[in-house]
């Protein structure tokens, strides 16, 4: 009972490594895994709670049960036999298709993640970069809907931080699911969106199995009650403009809608503004197609600002990139459109109500303080003014835009104050120039104060018409600091 058994050290290693791998596998990673989903369901218990939208059970199924339904959806079948009619395909490669772009567009929300991880480091990082501000959230009429509603976040689309900024004020309400370019398909990145309920989308794809498969997925999360955000311009904005709609995920979402069905889809109109868009200069080399500057010179720039940034921590002169805002406006119902513009419609065409969105998102575009002041010196390039012509010439466009409706951000609810705050940050990026306290643009950076100009260029048109177009009715007063 006692004698010893020399095993070679080759064995011995062999049997210590089969071991940790039976306890790892029957006891580590299942206890691993019952901590995490008893945590996750107590994050889903609590934010159902106090979500104006309750997490659907659509986003919660389990993600291969969700690729299984896509793949086998009958309008997905229909394509598949009809490809392989017209092009002579095995029906099996045309599935093995299928299935591949099931797995590369469905996402794999994770509650856990969502709401402790992503929410913080959103909280973290919008934060860091600007003084954030929400202008306007109808939160009764959220509370308002019934169950049988599908919501939609349509939102113009300024910067990369739209994604991380509309995930941070909207996580009270709702957690969202964004379409995403194929530009984030890279590791880790991928993964991360895909946990948060993001699901990725080949902007340009001509395939129509792929289109197929794509329409059907943004049907079944509409019919499962999924809270989607849609940016309708399809793209960032290389020159502040607000676009026009392009009809893709919209046309998608619309041309599955039954009107005469339990299930409603409601639209949410969202106006985002910033002070400043960090990759402004970027969006307006690419919109004059200048060349690509190398990752090197990406690098270097990156850091250059970084410690530009700390540079005015330490000397107390950093004002973070000025205010970013965001509004949210009246719900648009589906159902009600369709009765009162297209009642013998078939949806084919979805132009009338893309255009009536997009008037909506920019109607409720914040009038934020960079954008007031480049407006002025843009519409008077070649005039100076002292501090006090500037702020009378501001006040006085402040003043027709607030007549037609139009709200704007107004910080500490101090007018002379938001103008300040509109000139410092021009003049710190040497846009305007400064001279014994008259200020005049820098003409080397005009297309640059364009850029923050064309963000209310609509609005400020507007005051040509006779009467101005607004949904601002339904918005309360921004004065007032959140």
């Amino acid at each position: 009972m006692t004698s010893t058994i020399e095993l070679p050290l080759w064995l011995g290693i062999g049997l210590i490594a089969l071991t940790s791998l039976w306890i790892w596998q029957h006891f580590v990673l299942p206890s691993a895994r019952w901590y995490m989903r008893r945590r996750a369901n107590r994050v889903i218990h609590e934010v159902n709670e106090r979500l104006a939208l309750r997490l659907p059970s659509f986003k919660l199924t389990r993600r291969e049960v969700l690729i299984d339904r896509l793949a086998w959806q009958p309008r997905v079948l229909e394509q598949v036999d009809r490809m392989a009619a017209e092009k002579g395909l095995p029906r099996e490669v045309l599935m093995r298709d299928v299935q591949a772009y099931a797995r590369e567009i469905v996402p794999a929300f994770n509650a856990l993640l969502y709401f402790k991880g992503a929410y913080w480091l959103a909280r973290k990082m919008v934060h860091a970069l600007y003084r954030v501000r929400l202008g306007f959230a109808d939160d009764e009429a959220l509370g308002r809907l019934d169950e049988n509603t599908s919501v939609v976040f349509v939102m113009n689309h300024r910067s990369n931080m739209d994604y991380i900024l509309a995930t941070y004020l909207a996580a009270e309400k709702t957690a969202l699911s964004y379409a995403v370019g194929e530009w984030a398909r890279i590791w880790p990145l991928q993964q991360l969106i895909r946990a948060m309920g993001g699901y990725f989308v080949r902007r340009d794809s001509g395939d129509p199995l792929y289109r197929r498969v794509l329409e059907s997925y943004v049907q079944m999360a509409a019919e499962g009650g999924v809270p989607q955000a849609v940016f309708p311009e399809g793209r960032l904005s290389r020159d502040g403009k607000l676009g026009a709609a392009k009809l893709g995920l919209l046309g998608y979402l619309v041309r599955g809608f039954d009107p005469s069905g339990d299930r409603d889809i409601v639209f949410i109109p969202v106006g985002i503004n910033y002070d400043r868009v960090i990759e402004d200069r970027s969006l307006l080399r690419y919109k004059k197609r200048l060349p690509r500057r190398g990752i090197f010179y990406s690098t270097a720039t990156s850091l250059r600002y970084v410690a530009k940034q700390l540079l005015y921590a330490l000397l107390g002169k950093r004002y973070k990139n000025g205010y970013a805002c965001v509004n949210f406006g009246k719900p648009i119902s589906l159902r009600n459109w369709i009765e009162q513009n297209q009642p013998e419609s078939d949806l084919e065409d979805v132009t009338p109500l893309a255009n009536d969105l997009m008037s909506s998102i920019g109607a409720i575009t914040p009038l934020l303080p960079v954008a007031l002041v480049a407006t002025i010196f843009v519409n008077n390039q070649h005039r100076s003014y002292s501090e006090l012509e500037l702020k009378n010439a501001v006040f006085e466009l402040l003043q027709r835009l607030e007549a037609a409706g139009y709200r704007a951000y107004i910080p500490r609810a101090d007018r002379d104050y938001s103008v300040t705050v509109g000139v410092r940050m021009l003049t710190l990026r040497h846009v305007l120039l400064e001279d014994n306290n008259v200020f005049k643009l820098n003409e080397k950076e005009l297309e640059l104060l364009q850029y923050y100009a064309n963000s209310i260029e609509h609005l400020v048109d507007s005051l040509k018409a006779p009467q101005a177009n607004t949904d601002s009715s339904n918005l309360t007063n921004l004065t007032n600091e959140n």
